[in-house]
């Protein structure tokens, strides 16, 4: 586990930009404040995350 922290250190930005476009996602999804494209988000919200999850697992 801690080899596994120790490799995401470059990936921290990205996580943190795939858990913001999940969350503008479920805002998208319970109210229609925002103009955003759902596919929009959804893409870049798995670009953001693919990487990280990648790395964690690969260990």
């Amino acid at each position: 586990m801690n080899k596994r922290v120790k490799n995401l250190s470059m990936d921290i930005k990205l996580t943190q930009w795939g858990t913001l476009f999940v969350t503008l996602i479920l805002a998208r999804l319970l109210q229609q404040i925002m103009t955003i494209p759902l596919w929009l988000l959804i893409a870049l919200a798995v670009l953001c995350l693919i990487k990280p999850i990648i790395a964690f697992y690969s260990q």
